[in-house]
């Protein structure tokens, strides 16, 4: 799926910092702010589905006291395994996770695949829209 999505800049050398950074978020005891939600193959040979999610902070405003939000990202199922329900399963449990740290906005960029899933669990199109620089 990186590959696919980053054909131009693909390098090796970001694993190990992305293997490091995900441990120390995954880990922070008193107050974790990455999960991951997997299911497993049926036959047990790897994953079927997995997704990642992160809580954001930043300043508070009118709308959003605490400038707390959850992000979404690395949706992914095997392809052999697609429609029977595993990305909903996953997304269902970062989505609990969340609402018990009290975040109250989840955010997501969704591919043309995606989108009717994350529609039927009430996310909506934003007026928003998402700009980039590359420094």
């Amino acid at each position: 799926m990186l590959r696919s999505m980053n054909p131009a800049e693909w390098s090796d050398g970001w694993r190990e910092p992305a293997r490091q950074a995900l441990i120390a978020r995954l880990s922070a005891a008193d107050d974790p702010t990455m999960a991951a939600f997997v299911v497993d193959r049926p036959d047990g040979t790897g994953l079927a589905s997995c997704v990642l999610g992160t809580i954001e902070t930043r300043l508070g405003n009118p709308g959003d006291p605490t400038g707390r939000s959850g992000y979404v990202f690395s949706v992914a199922t095997d392809p052999d395994l697609r429609r029977r329900g595993y990305s909903r399963q996953c997304m269902t449990a970062l989505l609990a996770w969340f609402r018990t740290r009290g975040i109250r906005k989840v955010d997501l960029r969704a591919s043309a695949d995606g989108e009717p899933l994350y529609r039927s669990l009430g996310f909506v199109r934003t007026s928003e829209p998402a700009m980039r620089l590359r420094l």
